[in-house]
């Protein structure tokens, strides 16, 4: 039988007390990331983009190797970007998302030897307001190759 595992890295012990969700949860060789944003261990926002995107990272890492697990074990990762109307465009063009190819350049640096699966979605807004993308992965452990 299988047990649940909550994963509680140092620094985040606030997200499971005030919020009441779990950074990770542990079943079997599973693990389970909640969405992770650019936000540093006082909860307030990274202003500029690309340090945004490796806080969003560093984030996911932290709850990673609190797990036992590296960047390597992720088999699936859910990005969720904030997307903008671009500024020459009318309503009915599409909405695009501003800074993918920075935070791909960004994910490679994270992600150098197993690449997971990855779905990219466009939203209106997340859960605070200055936040650009969260990012969701899931993490075998003990896998080869």
């Amino acid at each position: 039988m299988n047990t649940r595992e909550v994963i509680i890295p140092q620094g985040m012990e606030i997200l499971y007390e005030k919020y009441h969700y779990c950074p990770g949860i542990k079943v079997g060789n599973t693990l389970y990331i909640s969405g992770q944003v650019g936000r540093d261990e006082n909860l307030q926002v990274v202003e500029e983009t690309e340090a945004q995107f490796i806080q969003a990272f560093e984030n996911v890492k932290k709850v990673l190797w609190a797990a036992g697990a590296s960047f390597d074990d992720v088999v699936e990762m859910i990005t969720y970007h904030v997307t903008v109307q671009p500024s020459n465009a009318s309503e009915q063009q599409p909405l695009i998302i501003p800074h993918l190819p920075l935070f791909i350049k960004v994910k490679d640096r994270y992600f150098t030897n197993k690449f997971p699966t990855w779905t990219g979605v466009g939203v209106t807004a997340l859960s605070t307001p200055g936040l650009i993308v969260e990012i969701k992965c899931t993490a075998i452990l003990g896998l080869e190759n």
